[in-house]
């Protein structure tokens, strides 16, 4: 039998992981980490600042710091990035690659509304007991 107590802790454990993934975009764009972005020696000045946003917000929503803030803007970021980067290669997302941006885009707009969970560092600073 699944126990809703543990609805935020799994809440958590979705914020942690889509954190890192999205972290992991930035890395890419930034470091070079774990692979270098194909074709890109220099990066264009929207990859600069999209990978910028990947990093600093993928770092805070993967700690649970200033989750929801960091999440409406990282939901915002993948809204311009699927409408200007995959929309104008076809309208289907399985088509042009889209997907991944619309997936970030919802969970982190549901993150904004749903906060980071039972396991993060906006919970700690609230103290025990004490909701968002």
């Amino acid at each position: 039998m699944i126990k809703p107590e543990w609805s935020p802790r799994i809440l958590s454990v979705l914020r942690i992981i889509t954190g890192l993934l999205f972290l992991e975009h930035g890395t890419i764009k930034l470091l070079g980490f774990p692979a270098p972005m194909p074709g890109m020696e220099h990066l264009p000045p929207l990859l600069l600042v999209a990978g910028i946003i990947e990093l600093v917000c993928g770092a805070l929503i993967t700690l649970g710091l200033f989750t929801r803030i960091a999440a409406f803007i990282a939901s915002g970021e993948m809204a311009v990035a699927y409408f200007m980067g995959h929309m104008s290669h076809g309208f289907w997302p399985a088509m042009n690659q889209g997907e991944a941006a619309i997936m970030f885009c919802f969970i982190f707009l549901y993150l904004v509304f749903a906060g980071p969970g039972e396991w993060s560092a906006d919970a700690m600073l609230r103290g025990p007991g004490r909701r968002a």
